[in-house]
């Protein structure tokens, strides 16, 4: 429910007049840029400002830092494997000639006893 107001119109705009005069006086009694309290604020504003300037940036190299050191985990991660798998490869190709040089001696043992047979 609304409040109601006492007194007559004269009466609130005089009230209004004083409260307005109240803002004006507190407006111009407030201290000024020079006033040691004031550079004290500005000061302290000024330290905290520069706390958060070096905390961002901490945050940052420490971000990039972590990227680098993730990025150089893939990248040694990538090396292993692929050494693993030319290692692999290269162990498969020996297996190969070792095959392919034993199927060689083999089918010269089978003709040199293929020749053996039809001499007797």
């Amino acid at each position: 429910m609304a409040k109601v107001k006492s007194g007559t119109v004269a009466q609130r705009l005089e009230d209004a007049a004083k409260a307005k005069q109240a803002m004006l006086e507190a407006f111009r009694n407030r201290p000024g840029s020079d006033d040691p309290a004031v550079a004290a604020r500005r000061a302290e504003r000024l330290e905290i400002a520069k706390a958060r300037e070096a905390r961002i940036e901490a945050r940052r190299v420490a971000r990039e830092a972590e990227a680098a050191r993730q990025r150089a985990e893939r990248e040694a991660e990538l090396a292993r494997r692929r050494a693993e798998e030319e290692a692999r490869e290269a162990e498969r190709r020996a297996n190969l000639r070792r095959r392919s040089g034993l199927a060689s001696v083999l089918a010269s043992h089978q003709a040199a006893k293929a020749a053996r047979k039809d001499r007797h």
